[in-house]
Order: C-alpha cells, then structure tokens, then sequence
C-alpha cells in the first residue's frame, strides 16, 4: 500500500468523524437539557458506567467532569457486579454508556440501581433501547456509519460518545460558575499546575536582588542597578520608599537619541511614572497575560504601601514553564 492510500484513506476516517458530529448536534434537545439538569442538582457523585470501547470513553468522560468542577468516577460494569456497586448511592447519578443500549455486562446493574435509587442517564445510538427506556433521562449519540470500512470496530460513534460527554461537562461547567481558581485547584500538577496555581512571590526576585534606586538619583545609577540585577529595569522610589516610577532599557535608548547626559540628568525626569505594577499574591499566569497585552517585558512588584518587594520580567516566565 502506498502512502498515498493511507493518507486518503485517514482523511476518509476524518470525513466521517467530522459527519457524525454534525448529526449529534441535532440531540441537544430536551432530553439532553433533562440529564444536564439531573446532573446539575446532584448531591452525590456522578458514577460513569460503560463496557469495552464505551468504557475508556467513559473513563475519559469522568475525568472531564471531575476536573471541571462535577464530581465523577468511573466504574466498570463486571466489577460493579463483583461489589463495585457499592461504591454507588441513592445521592448519585449513573451515567450509562453503550451505542446499542443493550450491552448486557451494564443491563445486568440496572436493577440494582434501580433498588438504591439512584437516577440513571442513558447514552446510547438507539433510543429503543432497555437502557434509554429503564433510565430517567436519554441523551441520542446515534450516528448514521462508523469509520470502520466494516461497520464493526466503534470508531465515529465513540469520538460522537465523546464529544456528547465534553458538551455535558461544560456545559455544567458554565451553570455552575467554574473559575480559573477552582480548575487551578484539580490540577496543580505539571505545566498546568505552574500556570495556574504559580504566583509571583514564587518566582520574583527580592530583598537585594530587586532592582530599586531613589529619585533623586542620576541616569547614571539606574545603569548601574539595572547592570548589576540583570532585569532590563529598575523601580524610582522617593524619600518614603514608595515607587515613583520606573525606568528600563526602552527607556534607555530613547533617551540615548536625545543625547541626555546621563552623568547629571535625575532619573526623575526620564522615569515612566504611571507604570503598571503587579502584587505577590498574583498568579504568574495572570501576570503572563498583564505583560502580553501591555506589550511590556517586565513588572515591580509593590505591596499594600505601594513599595516595591519584588521584580520580574519574561525570562523568569519562562524558567518557571509559565511561558
């Protein structure tokens, strides 16, 4: 086989996946909106049942909900046969996957579920089906052909499954008013967690290392500081600590063009005063997005009096895997 046929024949696979996600959309009806709602006023967890291909979809569903502000586990079908079930409550809500609705291995559980009381939501591709008619809600993942050439291996029917699972998920998300913070919270590890739990006072440089200088100062001393702590700037302060203003390379080469003696010219005069600032307790992400948008490369950081305590610029970003 040629690389041109596996290439026609992946974007063929593609074709038919992105079909089936634009046949789902017309299931974001009531049914949907009802297994929305149920899952919205849980008080329990949300339990994610599903067997064989449905089960890793199943398993990845739980993971969206968990990490996006609903509590969720998933559960396999043999083993909640085999004392798993106990996991469950009448708090909870049972999602079932399957695309014929009649896998036996999650049939065979209904009863029980039923017994505990526990509500039961139901996606499946028929809407016929033991599971969608035993279940409180049913949410339609029906799709007109897999991207098996066969009919047989799931292939557009789980990447619909899963698609239908990111909808529910963020679409609670949203209701529930989910936050930056709160998906900071799930997720503290790797190079997400530094992007969303990092803050500055973690990553600044202070005490000695901060570049400051007074404001009655020569150009001439804003060099030196800025040479010897190695940021590209400096914060002016005057006579009560507080920061004045700042000054940074930019600053430099404009002033250079005016021919400024910097021997004898106050810092005061060239300084940039309304400069923006940053506080300790401000994630290094947040921070990433002031300097992004401002078009700046660095920011003191002040504390409640309005002194400077810290400074930091990209770089430091970067080496943090912030950036």
């Amino acid at each position: 086989m040629t690389q041109l046929n596996f290439i026609e024949q992946g974007k063929r696979v593609l074709d038919i996946e992105r079909q089936a996600l634009t046949e789902i959309v017309q299931y974001l009806d009531e049914n949907f909106n009802r297994a929305c709602q149920l899952m919205y006023q849980c008080h329990g967890r949300i339990i994610v049942v599903g067997m064989g291909k449905s089960g890793h979809i199943g398993n990845k569903i739980a993971a969206t909900l968990a990490s996006t502000g609903t509590p969720a586990f998933f559960v396999h079908p043999g083993e909640a046969s085999h004392g798993d079930l106990g996991m469950i409550t009448r708090d909870d809500v049972v999602m079932l996957l399957s695309n014929s609705g009649e896998t036996s291995e999650v049939l065979n559980i209904i009863p029980v579920i039923k017994r505990i009381g526990a509500k039961m939501i139901a996606m499946t591709g028929n809407p016929a089906s033991s599971m969608a008619k035993w279940a409180d809600a049913h949410v339609c993942i029906k799709v007109s052909q897999e991207a098996c050439p066969l009919g047989l291996a799931p292939t557009a029917s789980t990447t619909a499954t899963l698609a239908m699972g990111d909808a529910i998920a963020v679409a609670l998300l949203e209701t529930r008013g989910f936050t930056a913070d709160d998906f900071a919270l799930s997720h503290p590890g790797g190079s997400l967690g530094k992007r969303l739990l990092l803050c500055l006072k973690d990553i600044m440089h202070s005490g000695d290392a901060t570049p400051i200088i007074n404001d009655k100062q020569c150009i001439k001393d804003a060099l030196i500081e800025m040479s010897a702590k190695g940021l590209g700037m400096t914060a002016i302060v005057d006579d009560k600590n507080q920061l004045a203003g700042l000054f940074t390379d930019g600053d430099l080469r404009r002033i250079l063009e005016l021919r400024v003696d910097i021997h004898s010219t106050l810092i005061s005069t060239v300084m940039t005063r309304s400069c923006t600032t940053a506080t300790a307790d401000m994630l290094a992400a947040e921070a990433l997005n002031i300097m992004e948008n401002k078009r700046i490369n660095g920011l003191i950081v002040i504390d409640d009096n309005q002194h400077p305590i810290g400074a930091l610029n990209m770089q430091d970003l970067l080496k943090a895997g912030v950036l």
